[in-house]
């Protein structure tokens, strides 16, 4: 009888300690988690709605930005669809869309500048664009790559006229006015460093359409503006 209850004893307290360690380990990943977002803005919304939105845009940045390393290449990240549509793991019970987006896009530049440093780093060395390879190079008096503010030359994915234009301009305008900046102080950031690039917001309004369409145009005004603005044309 006292050995049979030394056993019921034993397998009691053994249940104990794995609820307990499972408990301490669920509880040591949370913290983990909260620690690895304490970094980041809080724009506000849920706690769920921005830790999932990060964590889902730190991993998937990771990714491309391990798969990068290993081709050795460096892109932007609005090159990425992911990036732009910024959704993944979305949830309408979580929220907004756009603070979302924002939240995974900015976790997504992290992880993937995390895994891909060096080529980031070296970015402009190694002149990503090859529109302005040639610029760089030598061939500074030749114009025929610049787009400059031939509207015509830049992608076209849909809008109205409005959108696009506007987003183009207001795009190029604070792409050479930041690029300008940085060519008086003699250095050269990547696009992503800049807030008026990440949000790609500005002098937008709802009447103009997708809000994401008039980034994608607003970013791509924004890189060759700030190119242009850089090397002073």
């Amino acid at each position: 009888m006292n050995n049979r209850f030394a056993r019921v004893s034993e397998v009691a307290i053994l249940s104990l300690l794995a609820v307990g360690i499972v408990v301490a380990s669920s509880m040591t990943a949370a913290a983990q988690r909260r620690n690895r977002w304490d970094g980041y803005p809080n724009w506000g919304g849920s706690y769920q709605l921005r830790e999932t939105a990060l964590n889902a845009g730190y991993n998937e940045g990771s990714k491309q930005g391990r798969d990068d390393r290993s081709h050795n290449r460096y892109r932007d990240a609005s090159e990425f669809n992911q990036y732009r549509d910024g959704m993944h793991d979305y949830s309408s019970r979580l929220g907004d869309r756009d603070l979302y987006r924002r939240y995974y896009q900015l976790a997504f530049e992290n992880g993937y500048k995390t895994e891909n440093p060096d080529n980031a780093a070296n970015r402009y060395e190694r002149g990503r664009d090859e529109r302005y390879r040639n610029d760089r190079d030598g061939d500074r008096n030749n114009n025929n790559n610049r787009w400059g503010r031939d509207w015509n030359r830049y992608g076209s994915w849909g809008g109205s006229n409005e959108l696009r234009q506007t987003a183009l301009n207001a795009g190029y305008n604070a792409g050479e006015r930041e690029g300008r900046n940085d060519a008086r102080r003699n250095r050269h950031r990547n696009y992503s460093d800049f807030s008026d690039y990440r949000n790609a917001t500005t002098d937008y309004n709802s009447r103009y359409g997708d809000r994401a369409l008039y980034q994608r145009y607003f970013r791509q005004g924004f890189e060759n503006g700030y190119e242009d603005g850089y090397r002073g044309y």
